[in-house]
């Protein structure tokens, strides 16, 4: 049995505000259970942090002409206002500028190199003449070798996903100079993984059977390849220097000089760190994504093996990746919900994102965000549900009793239903907060709220005010207790929801041993006036957030556009064969049951003709109609849906998709040839 726990969360790169791929991941299920566990009155450490180095903000820094710390030091207060504002409950956000991780990470190298634990290796790396540097690998552009995409970087191609290494690229280029690098001598420091792959196995796959089906098996996938040396410096300017004689332009890797941060942050919360990190009584659980469980699992646990100092995590609940309106989230192509813009433009509703995320979170598979899913939720579930049966209890409370709680009568068969009903679905709830099962605890959590609709619905006290006024204030007061039971049971899904609640209810202090109970609230106290706890969410609303999206793609679309590759060299002659005029738009309608077709009749200048084009997505006919056109006149007719076409109209694909029709700029007579 622990004496505390020590949560922990990913820490997000500072290049970037965060989105909500990274909240349903990682950050709102850490909060959930730091909420739960101090609802419980135990003893909590949750620790948040920037992720302030490593190659993504110097190519940041440098594409905007800043210094990396003018970008983290942007970024890392834009998180930590969005997280505060969203009620992520850290009790320690920090960064790791800051002093006290430059000396933690430091001391934490400097002792594992006087023991002994680090390997030097000599190898060729890529290196930028012109620019004086030896290249990361997100530092070298090219040509993809399995997609043929250009600017697949030099680990992955983030237009198939696949991973790379820089030798693969095909033509790679340098992102500081775009000079072409060449293989350098250079000599890092190694972390023999491999070493510590005997009792990675037996605390892993023997001792930590019970960690999420994802996680164990990715874990197992990993120590059944074997693991290899990985490298714990690097060749950049930004980052904390490696403390050793000689190693003059070389810093900590990222990913060893990260992790670190969760205990420099501790340092900075409390003077009594040690024993959050020490202290085998105290349990630690790190909240990640898929994509860090190596780094969470091997390579942390490998560097506090061989350190020896540090406790190991107990569990690493581990989610998969969200996705939004059925397709991956992107920094790159800006299809994301950031939290900053989220915060802004709806205002209130911190709450409503937290339990749809909750609801859709991707827990043991990859899950879908969509807008509409996200209205739904809201006005079908926190309206309707949640916040129906608690305004329609306190509304009812006020209309018969001026707000005051009457005393129970004698329950009813119906009244013992409903509170065991209640009573076993707190234990169920508890159980899945417990075994981190966040999705189900928040179904079992509205569960209560069904209950209470039902039992309002049931007994109809608003009919048996005036028949039975004992029996009517025995039933509001089990559900005014129910409402009670609700404000505790959401606090760590929806806590500015559970506050407002409490504060309602005048409930002093929530506290989990409450769940269940139907003695919360005292007999002859007067409740706060009834306020609606949420909101319906307008189509407007939702259609704005979609179309923000689709604008926002189609400006990516736009920026990324590259014109397409020269064709095949042809003679001059096949050109000369294909008669281009040009012809005035007489009239112009839709082809039936065709959405893509538009039919044209043509002055051609030698008696007009008929020709079919599909650009009906692209303009309406009436809007064409007087216009001149390109055409070719010397293709052999065809039937499109029953139309005989005579011809070709020349039009353009745009970087947008848009197909625009291409005509003479001045007034040019039907029939004229194009040359």
């Amino acid at each position: 049995m622990f004496k505390r726990t020590l949560i922990t969360s990913a820490l997000p790169y500072a290049n970037g505000p965060v989105h909500i791929g990274h909240l349903a991941g990682v950050y709102v299920p850490a909060d959930i259970y730091a909420r739960y566990l101090r609802l419980k009155g135990e003893e909590v450490m949750f620790v948040g942090g920037s992720d302030e180095h490593g190659v993504p903000i110097t190519i940041k820094a440098k594409k905007e002409g800043v210094t990396p710390q003018d970008i983290v030091d942007r970024y890392h207060k834009m998180i930590k206002d969005s997280f505060e504002e969203l009620g992520i409950s850290f009790d320690v956000y920090g960064r790791t500028t800051s002093k006290t991780h430059h000396k933690t990470a430091s001391d934490f190298f400097r002792k594992l190199y006087d023991k002994g634990e680090f390997i030097e290796k000599t190898s060729m790396q890529l290196y930028d003449e012109e620019a004086g540097e030896f290249l990361a690998d997100r530092y070298v552009t090219g040509t993809c070798p399995h997609c043929g995409k250009e600017g697949a970087y030099g680990d992955q191609c983030e237009a198939c996903g696949t991973s790379l290494s820089p030798s693969e690229l095909i033509d790679p280029k340098s992102a500081l100079s775009g000079s072409t690098p060449v293989l350098k001598e250079t000599s890092h420091w190694y972390l023999p993984l491999d070493k510590w792959e005997p009792k990675l196995r037996e605390w892993i796959l023997e001792n930590h059977k019970e960690w999420r089906p994802n996680v164990y098996g990715q874990c197992k996938s990993w120590l059944d390849m074997g693991l290899q040396p990985r490298a714990v410096s690097r060749d950049l300017k930004w980052g904390i220097p490696v403390p050793v004689d000689g190693a003059e332009g070389k810093v900590l890797y990222v990913w060893f000089d990260a992790p670190i941060g969760y205990i420099s942050n501790t340092i900075d919360a409390t003077p009594d760190w040690e024993k959050w990190w020490k202290d085998p009584e105290t349990r630690m659980l790190h909240f990640i994504g898929k994509d860090n469980i190596v780094f969470h699992c091997i390579v942390f646990p490998s560097m506090l093996m061989a350190h020896g100092d540090y406790n190991l995590p107990e569990n690493v609940p581990a989610n998969e990746f969200l996705n939004l309106e059925d397709d991956k989230i992107s920094t790159s192509r800006n299809w994301a919900v950031w939290l900053h813009e989220y915060l802004r433009e709806l205002p209130g509703k911190q709450d409503v994102l937290r339990y749809v995320l909750t609801a859709n979170a991707p827990e043991t598979k990859d899950n879908n965000f969509t807008w509409k899913d996200f209205q739904a939720r809201n006005n079908n579930e926190l309206v309707a549900i949640l916040g129906n049966f608690v305004n329609r209890a306190t509304v009812l409370l006020h209309k018969y009793y001026g707000g005051m709680i009457p005393a129970a009568g004698d329950f009813t068969g119906s009244d013992h239903e409903m509170i065991n009903e209640v009573k076993e679905t707190v234990a169920t709830l508890t159980a899945d907060l417990d075994n981190f099962k966040f999705r189900e605890a928040l179904k079992e959590a509205m569960n209560i709220a069904r209950i209470g609709n039902k039992y309002l619905a049931d007994n109809e006290p608003w009919k048996l005010i005036k028949s039975d006024p004992a029996r009517t204030a025995t039933i509001l007061h089990l559900a005014i207790q129910l409402c009670a039971n609700l404000a505790v049971v959401f606090e760590p899904f929806t806590p500015f929801m559970a506050a407002k609640l409490a504060e309602q209810l005048k409930i002093k202090e929530l506290k989990w041993n409450l769940a269940g109970r139907f003695d919360i609230l005292p007999d002859g106290e007067e409740i706060g006036k009834p306020e609606l706890l949420f909101e319906k969410i307008e189509d407007e609303t939702v259609e704005f957030q979609i179309n923000k999206l689709k604008e926002a793609a189609a400006r990516n679309q736009v920026e990324a556009w590259k014109p397409a590759p020269v064709k095949a060299t042809v003679e001059y002659g096949d050109f000369e064969k294909l008669d281009i005029r040009v012809g005035k738009v007489l009239e112009c309608e839709k082809v039936p049951k065709a959405d893509k077709l538009l039919k044209f009749k043509i002055d051609d200048g030698m008696g007009g003709r008929t020709i079919v084009s599909g650009i009906a997505k692209f303009y309406k006919p009436e809007d064409l109609v007087g216009k001149e056109v390109c055409f070719i006149a010397n293709f052999a007719s065809r039937k499109l849906k029953g139309v005989e076409s005579q011809g070709m109209i020349l039009s353009a694909e745009d970087a947008d998709g848009r197909l625009v029709v291409i005509g003479p700029t001045g007034e040019v007579r039907p029939g004229s040839s194009v040359s």
